[in-house]
């Protein structure tokens, strides 16, 4: 649990920097900044635990993911050209984050009793949510939506987790067999350029 937590965190600091940056494209100041940083980072995990009912949510149980959100969105707003250059870093540290989200969410579910199908539910909302929000509230179609296989990595990296748990895969393994497949599925999708089909009108 301790190296899931530190990707937790990692993958936290990455939202935090993914919402900067899309506020800084639309001008917004520092305190919009922070705000569609903070929202980007927590949104997911936040909605996810409303609906399960599971209170407090895990960001108002432990200060470092404020302090974490805090760092990502300091660091981009001093140094926004650099890390710009960063991409194909903060793509990785991105995909370890939604793989890192997913788990947490099925297995936060799992553990309050919620059936497996409804468990991958949660982890998607747990990685997925929180750019939805974010792009949202930047004006833009929500990235999931419209360009890359995102939340089908999710959801597969879900179905995994589910039928490795079910065979009684030691959980530390079933994490790290999730976190791969979730990677290898975004790289492949983004080194081929394969997406879902788009319905047209």
């Amino acid at each position: 649990m301790t190296i899931l937590y530190g990707f937790d965190l990692l993958g936290t600091l990455v939202f935090a920097i993914s919402g900067t940056l899309s506020a800084a494209n639309k001008k917004l100041d520092l305190f919009g900044a922070y705000f569609i940083g903070f929202i980007t980072a927590i949104g997911g995990g936040t909605l996810r635990d409303v609906i399960l009912g599971n209170f407090p949510v895990g960001w108002i149980s432990d200060i470092n993911y404020l302090i974490v959100i805090s760092i990502g969105v300091a660091l981009t707003f001093l140094f926004k050209e650099h890390i710009m250059t960063l991409k194909r870093t903060l793509f990785l540290f991105d995909t370890i984050g939604i793989g890192v989200f997913t788990i947490i969410g099925i297995e936060k579910s799992l553990n309050l009793g919620i059936h497996p199908f409804l468990s991958i539910i949660m982890g998607l909302f747990s990685a997925v949510m929180g750019g939805v929000i974010r792009d949202t509230l930047c004006n833009d179609i929500p990235l999931i939506f419209r360009k890359e296989i995102y939340a089908v990595a999710c959801l597969v990296g879900g179905i995994l987790f589910i039928a490795l748990n079910s065979l009684g895969i030691a959980s530390a393994l079933n994490q790290f067999i999730t976190i791969a497949c979730i990677i290898i599925i975004r790289i492949i999708c983004i080194r081929f350029k394969i997406s879902l089909p788009v319905l047209k009108y």
